[in-house]
């Protein structure tokens, strides 16, 4: 009964880290990435539909993206949609791809991109001691249902909190990394 409980809580974590790990890939280093714009939705056809779906998008410099669209005709869409993208950047359309040029980041801009991958990494704590909290529940519930004793209860909890530690030290640790990267010149 606790081992399932243990297994679920440490599924239901890795997955907030996953997730913050994919939302941090969309944060600009200092270097081009495709996952700056891959999620980027263009409209297709009437619906939002992921960039990385219309397009090739590779990287030829590291300051600059190639977006080569599958079908020509989606060109204008997708300039459109970078345009109005909190990207900040200007694509240059050659009539058969696009280049997205990455200008240096500066130094006010690095640290207001830190302090977004701050809020991201609370975020994520705050989803992983959800995550415990409706365990906690879930075990407080066995114990009142007599399906768990009170010193398994205890045990429980303890082990959630280990579990609970373990993972906001790893998110601890996805953020130095990515901070690390933002603020590398």
């Amino acid at each position: 009964m606790l081992k399932e409980v243990y297994k679920e809580a440490e599924t239901r974590m890795k997955g907030a880290i996953q997730s913050l790990e994919e939302d941090l890939s969309g944060i600009r280093t200092g270097r081009a990435h495709p996952a700056l714009v891959e999620k980027l939705p263009v409209e297709y056809y009437g619906t939002p539909t992921p960039l990385v779906q219309l397009a090739s998008i590779s990287v030829p410099e590291p300051r600059s993206l190639l977006i080569k669209p599958f079908d020509p005709a989606t060109l204008k869409t997708i300039e459109r949609s970078i345009l109005a993208s909190d990207l900040g950047l200007t694509p240059n359309n050659d009539g058969r791809q696009i280049r997205l040029n990455l200008p240096a980041l500066t130094e006010e801009r690095r640290r207001d991109l830190v302090k977004l991958v701050h809020h991201r990494l609370e975020d994520s704590r705050v989803a992983v001691r959800n995550v415990r909290r409706d365990m906690i529940k879930d075990l407080r519930e066995f114990e009142e249902e007599k399906m768990i004793s009170e010193d398994d209860l205890k045990k429980g909890e303890e082990e959630l909190q280990k579990i609970t530690d373990r993972f906001i030290e790893e998110i601890n640790a996805v953020g130095e990394r990515k901070e690390k990267d933002i603020m590398e010149v």
